[in-house]
């Protein structure tokens, strides 16, 4: 479980496929602290650390998050947010991030505000239900709140310091962002689904 508050960027350092799945060399300021078998989000993907080497360490996306995300685009160089799992004694600054996204969305515009930026996305509309407005979004990992919500497409404003601590810097509009949606709003739209 994870917060949506990204504590560092990494850079992919190394790509290999092996079979179906893709492994993936990540090099970033806490690897020296990481340890095997701890998740870890990646641009809000779980994913679980195998090796650590230095400042580098190695996880493996199977097939199926790499068909329902962006970790497929991924290359050497890619930037990547990182957070680590949710420690039950901290705060939740965000909100709750399984870190299992559930699909990706396109960048339609990109805006410069005065003093922050913000993000227009389009997204596959089967899951207008659970997008509502001034509710909580995972982006790329990102805890952040939706405005101008419409039937597939929503906003997110960028403040400063997440712009300046995350790969939304470098997002452009045509790229593919992973999302998560608010796991509470699922399981309600699943009972009320299952009650029809």
């Amino acid at each position: 479980m994870f917060t949506g508050i990204i504590e560092c960027t990494g850079l992919v350092q190394k790509c290999e496929k092996q079979g179906s799945n893709s492994r993936f060399w990540i090099s970033a300021p806490i690897a020296g602290e990481l340890s095997p078998d701890q998740s870890v989000a990646h641009n809000g993907v779980c994913l679980t650390v195998e090796e650590v080497n230095d400042s580098q360490y190695r996880v493996t996306a199977i097939d199926e998050t790499l068909q329902k995300t962006n970790l497929g685009g991924w290359q050497p160089g890619t930037v990547i947010n990182i957070e680590r799992c949710l420690q039950m004694n901290g705060r939740l600054d965000g909100h709750l991030v399984q870190g299992h996204a559930d699909g990706t969305a396109t960048c339609l515009e990109k805006k410069e505000l005065d003093g922050s930026h913000a993000y227009r996305f389009r997204f596959d509309a089967a899951f207008a239900p659970l997008v509502i407005e001034k509710g909580s979004i995972a982006v790329n990992g990102i805890s952040l709140t939706c405005f101008n919500v419409s039937e597939d497409s929503f906003t997110v404003a960028i403040i400063p310091y997440t712009f300046d601590h995350t790969n939304m810097r470098s997002v452009v509009p045509g790229d593919t962002v992973n999302i998560e949606f608010d796991v509470i709003g699922k399981y309600v739209q699943r009972t009320l689904h299952l009650r029809r």
